[in-house]
């Protein structure tokens, strides 16, 4: 039997043990990760089957970790990424759910073989209401109002939930540097016609460490991490935050509270504009009064621009080691946020790097 079919077998097994051994199952389409999703199909609602196959992912950071120890446990440690985890999700999902946030329920779950049953929020993802012709600003003022929620709370070290335990990490000086330093390996092999040596690379680090000082500085707060118009989903029958339904939201760390203000607003998927990047931190601002409104834009344009170059170096490295070329499609979106935070006047050293080492003419 080959690996595709002692999974396969493995799921039905999973199945036939939850009681849906015999339900219709949809094949879902799948994203940039090694996740697997299905529609089951009951009679009276259906559920999501998650498949996370353990294998095929590096390993997580463990607690503790030295950056050495880290570097040899590869790219996940590094960026302190779940690997697809599914004890991850459950007690991310719990945790957020106790906020009184739309995480999915997991009904059954056998994080060892990474498998689970979860509910099923439906098909009205952000992305695809606003594609159809749905006023978007109310859809933006709720993410901001769920956003504020998960920023209100002080996390615990530890998340936990129904059995499983997950170690809530802080977002920290490597993992950054590691999600930014991917711009400079992989733009290159995208665009050929640029190349950066070593005194582009050590500027580059000169201008990123203190910025990335202060994202590890400030990280106080859940962060999501993959907050945007692809991963929400509408459910306007609840109240309030609650409208806003989670999904992948695994590799949760604790972070600079501006992060997942920049994953919503320098969406790479759809363009967001900057009129309604402006009413969503006015009105962060008016939920949370007490942040200081100069020193997080600050932080904001800072750590902004730091997530779309890595964002940036890794649609290059999708398109060129992974052969998924439609992520080509989203580089021109990522340029114009790119230029949105460095015309902040105090990033002007990092507006010149970009202007010397990466001409217009390849910010396609």
């Amino acid at each position: 039997m080959d690996l595709s079919s002692e999974r396969e077998a493995e799921k039905a097994a999973f199945l036939q043990a939850a009681g849906l051994g015999s339900v219709r199952r949809e094949p879902l389409t799948g994203d940039a990760s090694t996740r697997r999703y299905e529609r089951l199909h009951l009679a009276d609602r259906t559920l999501i089957f998650m498949d996370q196959p353990p294998s095929v992912e590096t390993s997580p950071c463990p607690p503790g970790a030295t950056p050495a120890e880290r570097q040899a446990l590869g790219y996940n440690a590094l960026a302190r990424l779940a690997a697809g985890r599914v004890d991850a999700f459950i007690a991310t999902a719990g945790w957020l759910r106790e906020q009184g946030l739309s995480a999915p329920a997991v009904l059954h779950a056998d994080p060892a073989r990474g498998l689970a049953v979860l509910e099923d929020l439906g098909d009205d993802l952000y992305a695809r209401l606003i594609e159809q012709g749905q006023d978007e600003a109310p859809l933006y003022d709720d993410a901001i109002s769920a956003l504020v929620r998960m920023h209100q709370v002080e996390p615990p070290p530890v998340l936990t939930y129904d059995g499983a335990a997950w170690p809530l990490l802080t977002y920290d000086d490597l993992a950054l540097k590691t999600g930014g330093e991917i711009i400079l390996e992989w733009l290159p092999k995208l665009k050929p016609e640029l190349s950066f040596d070593a005194e582009a690379a050590a500027a580059w680090e000169a201008i990123w460490a203190p910025i990335r000082r202060r994202g590890e500085d400030g990280a106080r707060v859940f962060c999501h991490r993959d907050y945007h118009a692809e991963n929400l989903i509408w459910l306007p029958d609840r109240e309030g935050a609650a409208r806003v339904g989670l999904l992948d939201f695994q590799d949760a760390l604790k972070a600079h509270p501006a992060w997942d203000m920049s994953m919503l607003l320098h969406d790479a998927r759809r363009d967001v504009s900057a009129a309604i990047e402006a009413r969503s931190l006015d009105r962060y601002f008016a939920l949370r009064p007490e942040a200081d409104r100069a020193q997080f834009l600050a932080d904001y344009h800072a750590l902004g621009a730091l997530n779309v170059s890595r964002i940036i170096g890794i649609f290059a490295r999708l398109v060129t080691r992974d052969a998924k070329p439609r992520y080509a499609a989203f580089m021109p979106r990522l340029w114009t946020y790119l230029d949105r935070c460095l015309a902040d006047p105090a990033l002007g050293e990092l507006k010149a790097w970009f202007d010397r080492h990466v001409p217009t003419g390849s910010r396609t």
